[in-house]
C-alpha cells in the first residue's frame, strides 16, 4: 500500500466499504492512512 497515492488510498478505502470487504482488510487500509497522517480526510466522511 505504500507505493499508493494519498488520493488511490482513499479511493481504495472508500471503495472497500462501498463493497462491504473484509473488516481485516478495510483495518489494513485505516492503519496505512493513520500512518500517512491523513485519518482526517476519511473519518469526517465514515
Amino acid at each position: 500500500m505504500r507505493y499508493l497515492s494519498d488520493d488511490l488510498l482513499l479511493e481504495t478505502y472508500y471503495k472497500a466499504r462501498e463493497l462491504k470487504l473484509s473488516k481485516d482488510f478495510i483495518t489494513l487500509v485505516e492503519q496505512e492512512l493513520n500512518r500517512r497522517s491523513i485519518q482526517d480526510k476519511y473519518t469526517k466522511s465514515s
